[in-house]
Formats: structure tokens, C-alpha cells, sequence
């Protein structure tokens, strides 16, 4: 199916062609149709999936076929809203609106902390359509007086999971108080659960849901690879691979921000061109960073997942997780930064025994074991290896996980 076939408006349609997309995702193609008809959209799509123009494409339709009356004006109104949960993400939808709004007259503008709020109130002044915005900073332009949100059309929640995580449900709540309320609202989200659907009953009218693949599922093109190693040699095994594969555009998740700055800091002594990407670093500097990594200029980045999600790195081949993830769900997110758009890719996970109860979760949200094994030269001790072989059965390994959620949810 095209485009076209979607009824989007042709300027939209024929953009589309000029960018090289010849037809619409799975998700496009279910929401597409479903935001054009005015009903509230509650996703489930993961990075990679094409969810941005999912959204974007129909509300940049209902921007282009207002009324005369309400036709775009120098004194605009912003129509619709996206929120999300970090300043990367914010940019990136960003671009993806201007890209597709190329050769209308509609304005995009985009609000989010660690720049001047002076330079974001400028644009808003001048009238924009679309506002991009991560919550903290939006309220600050709200209590400064710098917005106007009683005329929004649309609101959006995107990666509206990782907003939760975030601790992010007092701003949302503060700015659905701003909004009208016979608005349409656009939930997506990389994962479903439980607190997702609690939030869309407050959130959404009879909503259509949409699922593109099974939850949790990750891209068949991703290879995964799990090597067992002692902690204490993990920075020897990732120099390793890097050095003797030569391998570039290397992402490498770690979990705390201290991790990242010793492994960056080994790295570099090692000879590999390798930079962190975490909270702490300025919004110019983050910037910097992805652009030379994008640009091949950096070897390796060394990142929190908070700061990496909503990371939009095409062709990334290679992924390593240097720990394994507090939370088994995390674990799907970090490697779907890879194999995208069919292309193939690798997952590496460098696995030590602390790290033992924290596999055996990601393999039940996987529905499937994730063999381990070890390179020539990095064999873990197997003195210190447990000796009790760890039960093949999904339903053993789903009653184990279940009883560490409830009994050891306040120990990490």
C-alpha cells in the first residue's frame, strides 16, 4: 500500500516520495487512518518502528486542510503538542515534523532545558503550529505566561513509558490542566503494562488500541550474543572486540553515569575514540557528541539508557551491553537500537555471575534462553561460577522472576 492510499493530503504524500519512503510501516498504517478519523490512538511501538510519522504525517494533514477560518495566521495558536521525555528525543521529532513539512507554511518549535528559554520564547512569539516539548520545560514557558494551550487540537504523549519512569506524572498531570479537554490525544509507548493502561484510562476516550508486533518482542535481524567474563576483565573483552573487528559506530550501554565516565576513560587509553553520553553533559555537548559519533569521528559512546532513549542512529550495527539492565524490559530497548529498517545487527551482553538473576528475567520478558558462551583468551573463573545449573523451564524461570518483583522490589 502507498501513501496516497491513506488519503493524506498530496503535498504530504508527494514529500514523502521525495524522502525516499515508498510505503508506509505497520504502525503508520494502523494509525494513521485511525488519527485522521479524530479517535484517540493508544500505541504500543517501539523505537524504530516508524512511529514518528505515524503521528506527525496526520497532524501535519490537519493542519494543512483547516478551515478559513481557522486558517494559519500570523498570531498562531499551537494546534498540537508532542511531549516527551528527553531533550534528544525532543530534536528528533523536531526534524522529523520539519522534514515533512517542507514546502507548507507550517511552524514547528520545540522547548526543552539546558538552553536559554529566552531564544524558545522568541520563536513561540513569532507563532508556531507544532510545539515539541519535554514536560519540565513546557511548564516553565506555561507559568511564564510564554504559551497559550487553550486552542490545542492534539496532544501527544511519545515513549509515554519512559515519561513514567522518569517521575514525570505531576508535570503531566500540571499540563493537562492547561488543556482543553475535548482534545484528541495520541498515547505511544515501547512497552504496554500495567501503569501504561492506568495512565490512558485518565488520558484517553475509547481509544484504538494498536500493537504492530508482540510485546516485548525484539527484531529477528538482531543477533544476540551473551559472553560470559569475570567483571574485572569486561573492559579488556569490549577493547578486544573493537580493536580486532575494527568495529566503528559502537554503542555500549552502561548503567549509572560514573560507569560510563571510567569505561570512556579506559577506552580512550586504550587508543579507541570513545565519549559518554549521559545527563550530565550540557545540551550542546550532547549535541556534538551524537553528531561526530553519527559522522564516524567518535569510535564508541559509552551511555546511560535514560540519556539514549529516543537515540535515532541509523545503521548502527553494534550494540554492548556492558551490565545488563535493573529492569528486564530495558534490555529490549538498548538492542533495538540496532537492526533496524531490516538491516542486520549484533547485541552483545558481557555477562558476569552477579549479574545471574538479571538474565534470567530479560530471558522471560524474551520468551526464550540466551546460551552463553566465551571467547578464546576472556574464560570466566569457573571457580566462582555458580554450579547450580539454572532450570531450563519458562515456567520455573517466571515463577522465580515473579517472586523476586514482590519480594525485593525495594532492594535495587
Amino acid at each position: 500500500m502507498s501513501f496516497s492510499a491513506l488519503s493524506l493530503n498530496s503535498t504530504l504524500v508527494n514529500t514523502l516520495a521525495a524522502l525516499g519512503y515508498e510505503s508506509p510501516t505497520p504502525i503508520q498504517l494502523e494509525a494513521i487512518p485511525a488519527i485522521l478519523a479524530k479517535r484517540d490512538v493508544m500505541a504500543g511501538a517501539q523505537t524504530g518502528t516508524g512511529k514518528t510519522a505515524a503521528f506527525a504525517l496526520p497532524i501535519l494533514h490537519h493542519l494543512m486542510t483547516l478551515s478559513p477560518s481557522q486558517e494559519l495566521t500570523a498570531v498562531r495558536p499551537v494546534r498540537a503538542l508532542v511531549l516527551v521525555p528527553t531533550r534528544e528525543l525532543a530534536v528528533q521529532v523536531q526534524q522529523s515534523f520539519v522534514k515533512y513539512a517542507k514546502g507548507t507554511d507550517i511552524r514547528i518549535g520545540i522547548a526543552y532545558g539546558g538552553v536559554s528559554i529566552d531564544a524558545q520564547v522568541a520563536v513561540f512569539n513569532a507563532g508556531i503550529d507544532v510545539l515539541i516539548a519535554t514536560p519540565g520545560r513546557l511548564l516553565d514557558h506555561l507559568r511564564q505566561g510564554a504559551l497559550n494551550l487553550k486552542q490545542l487540537s492534539v496532544l501527544v504523549f511519545d515513549e509515554a513509558d519512559r515519561m513514567l519512569d522518569m517521575g514525570f506524572m505531576d508535570e503531566i498531570q500540571a499540563v493537562l490542566k492547561q488543556v482543553p479537554s475535548d482534545r484528541q490525544t495520541l498515547l505511544f509507548s515501547a512497552t504496554l503494562d500495567a501503569a501504561i493502561f492506568s495512565l490512558s484510562k485518565t488520558l484517553l476516550r475509547d481509544p484504538k488500541l494498536i500493537e504492530v508486533a508482540k510485546r516485548n518482542t525484539t527484531a529477528a535481524e538482531i543477533e544476540q550474543v551473551v559472553y560470559a567474563v569475570d567483571a574485572d576483565r569486561k573492559t579488556e573483552l569490549v577493547s578486544h572486540l573493537v580493536r580486532s573487528k575494527n568495529w566503528h559506530q559502537v554503542l555500549i550501554f552502561s548503567r549509572t553515569k560514573q560507569g560510563v565516565d571510567k569505561l570512556v576513560q579506559q577506552l580512550n587509553k586504550a587508543d579507541i575514540i570513545t565519549q559518554a553520553f549521559h545527563g550530565d553533559l550540557s545540551q550542546g555537548a550532547r549535541e556534538k557528541v551524537l553528531q561526530e559519533f553519527k559522522q564516524g569521528k567518535i569510535q564508541v559512546l559509552v551511555a546511560t539508557d535514560v540519556a539514549a532513549r529516543g537515540l535515532d542512529i541509523v545503521e548502527l550495527k553494534y550494540v554492548i551491553n556492558f551490565e545488563l539492565p535493573f529492569i528486564a524490559e530495558d534490555y529490549i530497548h538498548r538492542i533495538g537500537r540496532t537492526g533496524r529498517a531490516g538491516s542486520a545487527g549484533l547485541a552483545i551482553t558481557l555477562f558476569s555471575q552477579e549479574d545471574a538473576l538479571l538474565l534470567e528475567e530479560v530471558e522471560v520478558v524474551l520468551d526464550k534462553r540466551l546460551p552463553q558462551q566465551w571467547l578464546l583468551g576472556f574464560e570466566p573463573d569457573f571457580n566462582k561460577m555458580d554450579t547450580e545449573p539454572r532450570r531450563n523451564g519458562k515456567a520455573a524461570q517466571k515463577q522465580r522472576a515473579k517472586k523476586r518483583a514482590l519480594g525485593g522490589k525495594g532492594k535495587r
